[in-house]
């Protein structure tokens, strides 16, 4: 289990939502996919911040009862994003996932572009194969 990388359980040609996006088309893309969060990138796909559903329904709430105008993902996004690599050890990865908070983890090259998405889910499947591999 201690050799099993990202790579292998990552899902490839993720999500994204792009930076300048509107909070409504945001909140629109997590529906749609069924996804608590996503990384938000550049033009250059790298990701430079995350967005979760918390964060949306945090600003729908104050911009509604204000009826603000429009609000743009880069305005509320986490903008240090917790990300792993495709060589990181899934077991590593786990243990980060007891600590922190994100139940999604972009994935990054060295040049910080996305290249996948992690979940808790396949880490969890992945330990449990794993652990029905030892009885």
């Amino acid at each position: 289990m201690s050799d099993l990388t990202v790579a292998a359980l990552m899902a490839r040609h993720p999500m994204a939502v792009a930076t300048g996006t509107e909070l409504t088309e945001v909140v629109e893309i997590l529906l749609q996919h069924k996804f608590t969060g996503l990384p938000v990138v550049d033009d250059s796909q790298r990701v430079v911040g995350f967005v979760s559903e918390q964060d949306c329904l945090r600003k729908l709430l104050v911009s509604s009862y204000h009826c603000e105008g429009s609000l743009i993902v880069d305005e509320f996004m986490h903008d240090q994003p917790l990300t792993v690599s495709e060589s990181d050890s899934v077991v590593d990865v786990a243990e980060l996932m007891v600590t922190q908070k994100p139940k999604i983890y972009p994935v990054v090259d060295a040049q910080k572009r996305l290249v996948g998405l992690l979940t808790r889910d396949q880490v969890l499947r992945a330990l449990k194969d794993s652990r029905r591999a030892c009885a």
